[in-house]
């Protein structure tokens, strides 16, 4: 079994101890979030899990305990988010150096195999168009290239629960050109990005695209991945896909123990949180004692 940590939320930022007192309690428990009555016990031993992947911004509450981890005899990879958006698109998260840095410490004590950089989602907006992303882009790859082996990159979905906040960052000169719908723009963009990767040795995946991007250089991707499992942990799992993600995700199965509108950081383009009352909400329920994260 691989144990998703997690597409709800950023528990590697936010919720490490929760995360370890479960590890060492070896269990926890997860609400559907469709059906919150509806709960199953997930088996965290390590004969149980094959694999842990860790979705993080900046996971600064894991990695103290990741030497646990080891000891215990756990195999887990990050998937690591590096993007450098104005403040405000992502207002409460650290620095850019301070995010860089940590991706670096943690690529440097596990291996530049078990850390994928995702620069996602990419939002097309009058402030942060072709140009800011090639420039940010390339700036970030001169950091993490030697830290890692593979970039992700997918482009911006607009959920229902995001146009709020796709009107309060046209109120602050940030609307959204729409530069996905012009298919040769879009073509050109991403493979000068594409281009930037490779001049650094970087492989470039997507993330559940719509498009066909392979005139790109760009391929299809699996996020949770089962080949990276075999080749840089010598663990094999199944590699069927994950029948509970989108069509056009690759990711194989897994059981995520997030929970949705518990991740404080309030990142403008975040599918994960809906109103700043429901995050205070179920962060005010909390417990790092609780068998349930939220």
């Amino acid at each position: 079994m691989i144990v998703s940590v997690s597409r709800r939320t950023d528990v590697p930022a936010y919720y490490g101890e929760w995360f370890m007192r479960r590890v060492r309690s070896g269990w926890c428990e997860v609400s559907n979030p469709f059906n919150p009555q509806q709960t199953r016990v997930v088996d965290l031993t390590p004969g149980a899990v094959d694999c842990f992947v860790f979705w993080t911004r900046y996971p600064k509450t894991l990695y103290p305990h990741l030497p646990e981890l080891d000891r215990l005899g756990h195999s887990y990879y990050f998937t690591y988010t590096v993007l450098d958006y104005p403040r405000y698109f992502e207002p409460r998260l650290p620095a850019r150096g301070s995010r860089v840095a940590l991706f670096k410490r943690i690529s440097s004590l596990i291996g530049p195999g078990r850390i994928v950089w995702r620069y996602d989602p990419i939002l097309l907006t009058d402030q942060t168009d072709e140009r800011f992303h090639l420039e940010r882009f390339k700036s970030l790859a001169d950091e993490l290239a030697p830290y890692t082996d593979t970039v992700v990159i997918s482009l911006f979905d607009e959920y229902r629960k995001l146009l709020p906040r796709m009107r309060t960052l046209a109120q602050l000169g940030a609307a959204r050109t729409h530069t996905e719908d012009d298919p040769e723009r879009l073509r050109a963009f991403l493979g000068e990005l594409h281009g930037i990767a490779v001049e650094r040795g970087l492989r470039t995946q997507s993330c559940s695209e719509s498009r066909d991007l392979t005139a790109t250089g760009i391929e299809p991707g699996a996020c949770i991945d089962a080949e990276r499992i075999r080749t840089s942990m010598g663990v094999r799992v199944d590699a069927r896909k994950d029948p509970g993600q989108r069509r056009l995700c690759n990711c194989v199965n897994s059981v995520d123990i997030g929970a949705y509108d518990t991740c404080p950081a309030r990142c403008m383009y975040c599918y994960a949180i809906g109103t700043e009352a429901a995050v205070r909400a179920r962060r005010g329920a909390h417990s790092p004692e609780s068998p349930q994260l939220g």
